[in-house]
């Protein structure tokens, strides 16, 4: 197996498991301040429906439920894709440190989490208060710690 496919396949993986670190996060977040869900994600789906001209099938009731089904589902592609390409990154670098592992998976998790919602005007980060920062980075960085240290014990 190439290098760069092994990469992506270990990388894959450690991003499944880094989604599940910041879902694990985000929901702790949210039971400890008491904070509703993001409606971001299925915000999302709704628009990339409506950029693409493609309609929800099925009644109201049904559309919203699948709505609120791929909206979760979008962000464990994210998580999984941003992985795939940390692997891969990872894969070239002449020097595999756990701290530029962490740095890599931290900036790309972010931008895979965030770049596609604030392109299509779901989101705007210009706008985000303190604890808004604090409800996206902090998850984000147990994404990057959980994909950065399997990525390691993985492929040392």
């Amino acid at each position: 197996m190439g290098i760069l496919l092994r990469g992506a396949l270990l990388g894959a993986g450690a991003g499944a498991a880094g989604t599940a670190a910041l879902d694990a996060a985000t929901y702790l977040d949210m039971a400890v301040r008491g904070r509703p869900a993001s409606s971001t994600p299925q915000q999302t789906i709704e628009k990339l429906a409506d950029t693409a001209g493609v309609a929800i099938p099925g009644s109201e009731e049904q559309q919203q439920a699948r709505v609120a089904g791929l909206g979760p589902l979008l962000g464990f592609a994210a998580g999984v894709g941003a992985g795939a390409v940390v692997g891969v990154a990872r894969a070239l670098m002449p020097r595999r440190q756990w701290w530029s592992t962490f740095a890599l998976a931290a900036a790309v998790g972010m931008l895979a989490g965030n770049a596609p919602m604030t392109a299509l005007g779901v989101t705007d980060p210009r706008q985000w208060s303190a604890a808004d920062w604090a409800s996206d980075v902090i998850p984000h960085l147990a994404y990057a710690g959980t994909a950065a240290t399997i990525l390691g014990r993985l492929d040392p």
